[in-house]
């Protein structure tokens, strides 16, 4: 394998350089939109007359969509395309929104969540892959890492931004929203729409693609290729021990960190006086965002201390992100449970990169899209059984016991990581 040069961004010509502006204005549009609904989305469904069970389930619709579709489009954006898949995936979210918009019934809701599943499976390794791509074409040996960094900055600062506006438009244009007929929060519904419009024209216009043919004979070729560019891709990551430990690795991390992420705000409400605390969970929540930005951010130069050696960078995150989590659980107080939190989000940050590097230098253009979908449903496999792990624990302990059990998991993702390290280190990469 080639050695990497190492990133920077003034060194690179001007083609790479817009190639990544591009793609940051992009992130952070389409994260912007969906970060609209974020703060809102449990309000608003609790508007519609929606109890915890039905919103559980309304979750669980998008989950399995979600799962059910990941690979069979993943496989497909590497067949016809990454563009037209993700158009498609934006044309999903938007009905999913005119859907929500529509009605106060309980089916009409699922069949909005389940489109949202739809339009995070087509976007899931799309633009990714053709970001990485193109990248490459356009600097080529150049190290991807800080330079996905960078997309991963724009896409947390346009959640944490989207977070912010979508819970301040609710008290700004409720009234008007009432007067009309709608919820409080359909404001920030009809915005997210507007700006997932502008979304769709970005991409039409701004991201740039070699033309695949698009002919029903060339779509029913694209579907027939799934099955096999999904067994190709579930293939190379068993036997390519690189991916295989990777991919275990992750899983272990969501199982851990996806409790801490869904559960936080009912751990933290009690620590907090009746009368702020929905505003102050709202604060936090886009500091949680923009902390993973900042981790994004700080990532490259995490890389520089260990060589650019990313295997060593996720072994040391994720001893770090252990420690954290288990004293986040021992917090008992708001401002120590903020200051750890915050730490921990940036930790996160710091640790989509390396591991998205690893990834994309062991796959091929042909199929990397398939692959960052199968590590998307690896991932959410991950998250899923943590879930119901940790809420089986919270039930019978409390919360914090389940996040030290998550702890647990992170400790086993670091001996993995480890044992990548060694075997990297031995393959020479």
């Amino acid at each position: 394998m080639a050695t990497e040069i190492e990133f920077s961004f003034a060194a690179l010509n001007v083609s790479a350089r817009r190639h990544i502006r591009v793609f940051q204005i992009h992130q952070f549009l389409d994260r912007f939109a969906m970060g609209l609904t974020v703060a809102v989305v449990a309000l608003a469904l609790t508007d519609r007359s929606m109890d915890l069970f039905q919103i559980s389930l309304l979750f669980g619709i998008y989950s399995l969509t979600t799962m059910a579709m990941e690979l069979p489009f993943g496989g497909l954006a590497d067949s016809i395309g990454r563009k037209p898949v993700f158009l498609t995936a934006v044309v999903a979210s938007l009905i999913s929104l005119v859907l929500f918009l529509s009605t106060r019934d309980f089916h009409v809701l699922a069949l909005s969540f389940a489109f949202i599943g739809f339009g995070r499976a087509l976007r899931s390794g799309t633009l990714d892959a053709w970001f990485v791509e193109n990248f490459r074409a356009t600097a080529p040996n150049v190290d991807v890492q800080p330079a996905l960094a960078k997309a991963q900055w724009a896409n947390a600062v346009g959640l944490a931004i989207g977070a912010v506006v979508g819970g301040v438009l609710p008290d700004l244009l409720g009234e008007v929203a009432k007067s009309l007929g709608f919820s409080i929060y359909d404001v920030s519904y009809v915005a997210s729409f507007a700006v997932m419009l502008g979304v769709f024209v970005f991409t039409m216009v701004a991201i740039v693609e070699k033309p695949h043919p698009m002919d029903v004979t060339a779509l029913i070729h694209g579907f027939a290729n799934v099955p096999r560019a999904i067994k190709d891709a579930s293939r190379l990551a068993l036997k390519h021990p690189t991916l295989s430990i990777l991919l275990a690795a992750l899983a272990f991390l969501l199982m851990a960190t996806n409790p801490v992420e869904v559960i936080w705000p009912t751990h933290a409400k009690p620590m907090l006086d009746a009368g702020y605390a929905n505003t102050v969970i709202g604060i936090v929540t886009t500091t949680y965002f923009f902390s993973i930005a900042f981790g994004a951010s700080l990532s490259p130069y995490i890389s520089r201390i260990f060589k650019r050696r990313h295997a060593m960078t996720l072994a040391a995150s994720f001893v770090c992100l252990a420690g954290v989590q288990i004293a986040l659980a021992l917090q008992g107080s708001i401002i120590g449970f903020v200051t750890v939190f915050v730490l921990y989000s940036v930790i996160l940050g710091v640790i989509e990169t390396p591991a998205s590097s690893i990834l994309h230098r062991c796959v091929e253009d042909r199929q990397r899209s398939t692959m960052l979908s199968l590590r998307s449903l690896i991932q959410q496999l991950g998250a899923a059984l943590g879930l119901v792990l940790a809420g089986t624990v919270a039930e019978l302990y409390s919360t914090p016991s389940a996040w030290i059990v998550g702890g647990v998991f992170l400790f086993i993702a670091v001996i993995l990581i480890l044992v990548l390290v060694r075997r990297l280190a031995v393959d020479g990469e």
